[in-house]
């Protein structure tokens, strides 16, 4: 780049910094200490307004899961926006018709009726209405570190203090243990045996601080926010027993999970062989066009009564995205590839860990891993630090990672699930880099 052209970008680089400070909410801060305006994608790449490119290790939160501008879900978004744009839910077309049956034939079980709308908060608030008008009940399940969304409902469901605004509590909502097993509170190691342990306290929850008459529990199959917490094995199994007993449904959160994006299941709540009642989707279901989607058994589907409109839920052009999203899905067989690239990732990842003891452990599933960053290893002290420094370093290294965690100390990786293993290796060389700079400021 000539020296006359980088002027020009770093100068348009900073009007937009400068106009995000005057026009828009602070309370949605950015990355980096000088955040970084990009300007285009492509694949796993993307290229700042400096002329830099960055490999994008977290796919907009997991969220460009066919990689940035996939000729095909362009394509297909570029032919419906000049044919039909919008028409809302009073009309029908056969696009949206279209997607929800390929929802239907991937999701589990007898999961076949959906409901459109244009986010995860908007599909979690779509399953807990239901959910009560199913049920007849209003009071609601949801673990410690989850996250659900920004609505006032879904920030109350989320159990992270940093992401609930103030004076906006609403009733009926209680939080039990979530299944962590690196700060199992009953047992470390964490194994099958807590797993009763996290039963009683979800009963003891019913029992104590509700009616005793739940409408659902709501839970993610990895925890997002939370810094991608996996539960231990039968944990699901055994949790839904209990739901079910005492009258709840259980709502499964696939909104980060979903796709293929755990390696070898469409979904992620199938490693644990459970069928919710209902379960939620977004982020990676268009690859990165607005739309998220409510589905569940026809008989709770019916239980919606009460007259309702999403007025660009079904939105013909979200739908071609989806649509062409679940074509190259099928035909690209994601969960196999997530699942093999998954490995390959583990694999680097748990070889940094034997380097750097402040990697206090590495843990996920396919395309959804992390590294949880501490201070002290025996004492597993959550290093917040240690994460911002990695963050700044990788960017030093064009590589994009995201956080997680209650104290923003895990390092979220999520990369398209069409990477490939030259790319993988790529990404972990810098990643590797990453860590060697940040050795060198402890």
């Amino acid at each position: 780049m000539s020296a006359t052209r980088m002027a020009a970008a770093e100068t348009s680089a900073e009007a937009v910094k400068a106009g995000y400070r005057e026009f828009l909410f602070q309370c949605a801060p950015p990355y980096y200490d000088d955040p970084l305006v990009l300007v285009r994608g492509q694949g796993v790449f993307v290229t700042d307004a400096e002329g830099r490119e960055f490999l994008d290790f977290f796919s907009g939160i997991l969220t460009t899961g066919l990689g940035h501008c996939h000729p095909e879900v362009v394509q297909a978004i570029q032919e419906q926006v000049a044919t039909l744009g919008h028409v809302s839910t009073l009309y029908l077309t056969e696009q949206q018709v279209e997607m929800a049956r390929r929802l239907a034939e991937i999701a589990p079980g007898r999961l076949k009726k959906t409901f459109f709308t244009n986010s995860g908060t908007e599909a979690v608030e779509t399953a807990i209405l239901l959910a009560c008008q199913y049920t007849g009940r209003s009071e609601v399940i949801a673990l410690r570190y989850s996250y659900s969304g920004r609505s006032t409902l879904a920030t109350n469901l989320t159990a992270h203090a940093s992401w609930r605004p103030a004076a906006s509590s609403i009733a009926g909502i209680k939080h039990v243990i979530s299944p962590y097993p690196y700060r199992c509170p009953f047992k470390s190691p964490c194994d099958e045996s807590c797993v009763e342990r996290y039963a009683q306290d979800l009963e003891e929850a019913i029992l104590t601080t509700t009616t005793g008459k739940i409408a659902a529990f709501i839970a993610e199959t990895i925890q997002g926010v939370g810094g991608y917490i996996v539960p231990p094995p039968g944990y699901f199994q055994r949790i839904v027993e209990v739901v079910h007993r005492y009258g709840g449904l259980f709502i499964c959160d696939e909104v980060q999970a979903g796709f293929g994006r755990t390696g070898g299941k469409w979904f992620g709540i199938e490693h644990w062989q459970v069928e919710p009642d209902i379960m939620v989707m977004a982020k990676t279901i268009a690859n990165g066009f607005p739309l998220g989607a409510t589905i569940t058994r026809p008989e709770i589907a019916e239980a919606w009564k009460a007259k309702t409109i999403s007025t660009f839920g079904g939105n013909p052009v979200a739908m071609a995205a989806g649509i062409a999203t679940n074509r190259v899905m099928v035909r690209e067989n994601t969960p196999a590839r997530a699942a093999a690239r998954g490995a390959q990732l583990r694999k680097g990842l748990e070889a940094l860990q034997r380097k750097h003891e402040w990697i206090g452990e590495v843990r996920g599933m396919g395309l959804m891993q992390a590294m949880e960053l501490v201070d002290d290893p025996r004492k597993k002290t959550p290093s917040p630090q240690k994460a911002k420094l990695l963050l700044e370093a990788a960017k030093e290294e064009r590589l994009l990672l995201g956080v997680g965690g209650l104290n923003g100390h895990v390092i979220r990786l999520g990369p398209s699930m069409l990477i490939t293993e030259e790319e993988m290796d790529d990404a972990l060389g810098r990643l590797e880099r990453a860590c060697r700079r940040v050795e060198e400021k402890l």
